[in-house]
């Protein structure tokens, strides 16, 4: 076998083989062997007919093609171990010539080359964060809004009323909703069974029934698009929302309590800031990531991205709860052709791609590692906070797989730290070290030997 290598652009390969006679003997003689049991030629019992028997049976032609289904495969597998190629996606195979001698072409995404700049030059520090009286009394209100109590009341439904109710839904006389006894909560805004449904229901009494018909928007894209939809509601029970005062009693009955309502509102400042301040640092570490990914020059193959693709679907569906919905049902949900989606996710799949990739060339890069101690300890963490099922919870996460995810967690986390360092100043660069060293300051020759690992 006779092998050629070719890059592309886009982290491609190209292997051109070429195939000794003696390598196609072995791949026609396989393939008799194959056939032989499974044809019945006259004159032979079956599995005995000799090879030009079943060579003239099937013809040359077909008997070539059984040979080369089979074989090309394995002499792809070989090509590519010998020739060290780094597959990451199954391969375009064409055969370029049947025979005389025989040839393909196999062209294969390989893995990516990334190469850094100098990204030790990057300099970011963590934006300062301030946390205002308003932000407090705003967050107060938000908790006193979960803490209020829902009471029934004798009186018309108006809105934000919480109603309990009965519906009924038809199209085209097809029944399209049937709940019994359902929570609404009557906010006009809402577009939920059809836009317009929250406004019929203002002003009606409790065990009242009251029957409406409701277009469909016409530019839903769906059967349903322009249509009349029929509803009858039966409503059993109105409700309003009763709001606590905001007073020590209403602090005392928080989580675990509060001794007054200054000492909640403390706790919600120093709560807030430190939500901030993690906010903060979300931020730089992105804006650190980024600003690496774009001076980075990175040879992406397609594949890639379209995996990812993929993967922020799945992600979509997984965040509105339809983790097994059909694709094309998902499609309908969002409203858009199989080609919209893909076309509107590609930007983002790409860059969340190469990102990735620049970080995991940083960490190797900086010789960043994950001991089994630190995996270790990151499990006891999240073991603690199972509650009651800590060792359930820490036996799954002694998985190999569990294990390997956590590692990745943790480079991605020491990473990160690492970037965030670099760019404040933290870590000396080869030029700091070289001026340490010249200075003969102490410890300044393992100072110097350290950074050039970081930088090679």
């Amino acid at each position: 076998m006779k092998v050629s290598t070719e890059k592309l652009e886009g982290s491609q390969v190209v292997l051109n083989v070429e195939l000794d006679p003696d390598e196609i003997e072995r791949a026609l003689q396989q393939a008799y062997r194959r056939l032989v049991t499974r044809l019945n030629i006259p004159g032979f019992r079956k599995g005995k007919a000799p090879r030009p028997m079943v060579e003239r049976h099937l013809g040359k032609e077909a008997f070539l093609d059984e040979a080369l289904e089979h074989a090309i495969p394995e002499f792809y597998d070989q090509a590519i171990e010998q020739y060290k190629v780094d597959a990451i996606a199954r391969p375009q195979i064409e055969i370029v010539q049947r025979s005389s001698p025989t040839t393909f072409k196999a062209t294969v995404a390989v893995a990516p080359t990334i190469e850094l700049s100098d990204y030790h030059q990057v300099r970011m520090t963590e934006e300062p964060v301030e946390v205002t009286p308003a932000q407090v009394e705003e967050a107060l209100e938000q908790l006193r809004q979960r803490h209020a109590l829902w009471e029934p009341v004798e009186r018309p439904a108006a809105v934000s009323d919480r109603l309990t109710m009965d519906v009924e839904g038809k199209v085209d006389g097809r029944a399209s909703l049937n709940e019994k006894g359902i929570e609404y909560l009557l906010q006009p805004e809402r577009a939920f069974p059809v836009p317009g449904f929250a406004q019929q229901l203002e002003g009606i009494q409790k065990g009242e029934e009251r029957q409406f018909s409701i277009s469909f928007p016409a530019e839903e894209k769906s059967e349903l698009a322009g249509k009349e939809h029929w509803f009858k509601v039966t409503v059993h029970e109105i409700k309003e929302k009763r709001l606590p005062a905001l007073d020590d009693t209403f602090a005392k009955g928080v989580g675990q309590g509060f001794d007054s309502l200054e000492a909640l509102r403390q706790q919600m400042a120093t709560d807030l800031k430190a939500k901030a301040e993690q906010e903060a640092r979300v931020r730089l570490e992105d804006k650190l990531i980024e600003a690496v990914a774009e001076q980075a020059k990175v040879d992406l193959p397609q594949v890639m991205i379209e995996n990812e693709v993929e993967q922020l679907i799945n992600d979509q569906k997984e965040r509105l709860g339809l983790g097994q919905m059909r694709l094309e049902d998902y499609l309908k949900i969002v409203k858009k052709t199989d080609e919209e989606l893909r076309n509107e996710l590609r930007p983002s799949a790409q860059k969340r791609v190469i990102r990735g990739l620049v970080l995991g060339k940083v960490a190797e890069r900086e010789s960043i590692q994950v001991l089994p101690e630190e995996v270790d300890a990151e499990i006891e963490v999240i073991a603690q906070a199972g509650g009651e099922k800590r060792e359930e919870l820490r036996k799954a996460l002694n998985s190999p797989d569990a294990r390997r995810s956590i590692e990745n967690l943790l480079l991605t986390r020491k990473t990160k730290q690492r970037l965030v360092d670099i760019a404040s100043g933290n870590v000396p660069t080869a030029q700091d070290a070289a001026l340490s060293l010249s200075k003969g300051g102490a410890g300044s020759t393992q100072i110097a030997a350290d950074t050039q690992k970081e930088g090679d």
